[in-house]
């Protein structure tokens, strides 16, 4: 999964090429080629890694009742969470529900990320309208710009149209600079930033397809005009504003990058996917919180982008049991590949 728009653009303005023109990026995080083992196949995984065609087909089935629950269970999570927090009126609750309202964005916006690979529902017309007003518009995501700039990251990571590439480039950074990116997230400046620019992309009359672009951005505004109007009648208009809106420019964006970059950051392209795609091994807590419904097996994804995240699991296993995917080549934790993306010396760099 690319980043939800946090350097890159949120709707279809995106120009390919035009993001990293000019710039000198400096990738220096790929593994080195003595990680890698080459395997030969056999009759579930290719000598490159992908599933074979039997097994595919087995991998590929979309349970689309599995994944309307799924759906209105993060519902049914974010309501209990605030009503939880009103009965209470305690200060702990609040805060707990504040972080735990980043994971609610989180989870909308990791099956929105299904349903632009299409794999959300079988029928295109359902994936896409639950892609859009039920999952990306909740979190302020133009689904369709993010489809456009998304398949670009698949088609090439770290090709001339990657999106993403300001995001991935020069790790390992210095700790002050990791730090320093944290705190603007952390404090509201990226996310405040972003959203502004979305609402001032409304009224830009000078946008290319700016009847496309300015038509959904005045859908989202709508349907959050919508939930601010329910906010006020049924229980406090502050409920919208601290327990939605501030948990995304915060606590969401500070999520988003840190998940951003232990999925790319520092690689470079390769028709490896190992080369262009980190593995950190998945534990209780991270896949709870912080890459909810299998976002975090990211290079089984990433070797096969048509394999819906329910099989991902059973198709990393494959990956691992084959070879392909290695101690040696996958980090142990979250943690671990943090602080690896945060290891440069300082005398090594100037970045900001």
């Amino acid at each position: 999964m690319a980043s939800i728009p946090l350097l890159a653009p949120n709707d279809r303005t995106y120009k390919p090429g035009s993001i990293a023109a000019g710039r000198q990026l400096v990738m220096n995080m790929v593994p080195d080629s003595a990680v890698f083992i080459e395997i030969g196949g056999d009759d579930k995984i290719l000598s490159n890694g992908h599933p074979a065609s039997q097994w595919r087909t087995e991998l590929r089935h979309i349970p689309n009742l599995r994944n309307a629950i799924s759906i209105a269970s993060i519902y049914v999570q974010t309501v209990g969470i605030i009503w939880t927090a009103l009965a209470l009126r305690n200060p702990i609750t609040y805060v707990i529900a504040f972080l735990l309202m980043g994971r609610a964005h989180a989870q909308l916006l990791a099956l929105m990320h299904e349903s632009v690979h299409r794999l959300l529902f079988r029928k295109r017309k359902l994936n896409d309208f639950a892609g859009r007003w039920l999952l990306g518009y909740m979190s302020f995501v133009n689904t369709d710009g993010y489809r456009y700039v998304h398949m670009a990251h698949h088609r090439e990571e770290f090709g001339p149209n990657e999106p993403d590439i300001p995001l991935y480039a020069n790790y390992p950074i210095t700790r002050a600079s990791f730090w320093r990116k944290m705190r603007r997230d952390g404090l509201g400046s990226t996310g405040f930033r972003m959203l502004r620019g979305q609402f001032v992309s409304v009224f830009n009359k000078k946008l290319p397809d700016q009847n496309v672009q300015q038509n959904t951005q005045r859908k989202i505004f709508a349907l959050h005009t919508v939930l601010l109007i329910l906010s006020v009648i049924f229980v406090n208009p502050w409920v919208y504003a601290m327990l939605w809106l501030l948990p995304y420019i915060t606590v969401w964006r500070v999520m988003n990058r840190l998940r951003s970059i232990a999925e790319h950051g520092g690689l470079r392209a390769d028709s490896d996917r190992r080369v262009t795609t980190h593995s950190v091994k998945q534990h209780l807590f991270s896949s709870f919180y912080f890459v909810p419904f299998n976002l975090g097996w990211h290079i089984a994804h990433h070797t096969d982008s048509g394999i819906p995240f329910r099989s991902l699991p059973k198709y990393h296993r494959q990956l691992r049991a084959s070879g392909f995917v290695t101690d040696a080549y996958e980090y142990g934790s979250y943690l671990a590949i943090w602080r690896a993306l945060r290891s440069r010396p300082k005398s090594l760099t100037n970045a900001k």
